[in-house]
């Protein structure tokens, strides 16, 4: 691979990055100290930064050297074993993360069950997710109660929504029986 092609790669990189961030190439000037012709250059791939000015954009992007060079990524396929997963419980709400916590990630992928009688929240805790994010939730089995702005909404095993997820929301199952879901929170879509 010669020169041209890995300037090309990682310039449609940052861009492909600094879009996803919703930055326009002056919020991404500000945001690295690195000034907005030369990130355009840079994105261009007219230009390769040095390793100085690839730092600051790295760090502009909110990421870490490596992991704007790709260098910490031996593979582009991140497997999460069932084993290995990150999980958490509360109160008869069990979770797991699916997807495995990479840069620029712009979804996530969890796995709930609810215990009888059991809740993902209350209906006043805030919401937990950045403004403009949507969810969608897939029940896989048992029923499952949405309530999401004061409003409630029923769902059986096979149902999906898809919500604001930056409105107050919570799941709460009412039946006798333990209920799992899959839930996909998609970051930043809406533009307000």
């Amino acid at each position: 691979m010669g020169q041209a092609d890995g300037s090309a790669g990682l310039g449609a990189r940052v861009r492909a990055l600094r879009e996803a961030m919703g930055l326009s190439l002056r919020d991404l000037a500000e945001r690295s100290g690195v000034s907005a012709p030369m990130l355009s250059q840079v994105e261009r791939g007219e230009t390769s930064p040095t390793l100085a000015v690839a730092v600051k954009i790295a760090a502009g992007l909110e990421l870490t050297l490596s992991q704007l060079l790709r260098l910490d990524e031996g593979e582009h396929v991140a497997i999460s074993r069932a084993g290995n997963r990150r999980r958490y419980e509360r109160g008869g709400h069990r979770f797991e993360e699916l997807t495995p916590p990479l840069p620029g990630q712009r979804a996530d992928v969890s796995l709930h069950s609810l215990k009888p009688g059991a809740t993902t929240g209350g209906p006043s805790d805030p919401p937990m997710h950045e403004p403009g994010s949507r969810e969608t939730a897939v029940v896989l089995e048992g029923a499952l109660a949405l309530f999401v702005d004061g409003s409630r909404h029923d769902l059986s095993a096979g149902d999906s929504v898809t919500f604001d997820a930056d409105l107050p929301h919570h799941f709460e199952n009412e039946g006798g029986e333990p209920t799992r879901f899959l839930a996909v929170i998609a970051a930043g879509l809406r533009r307000s």
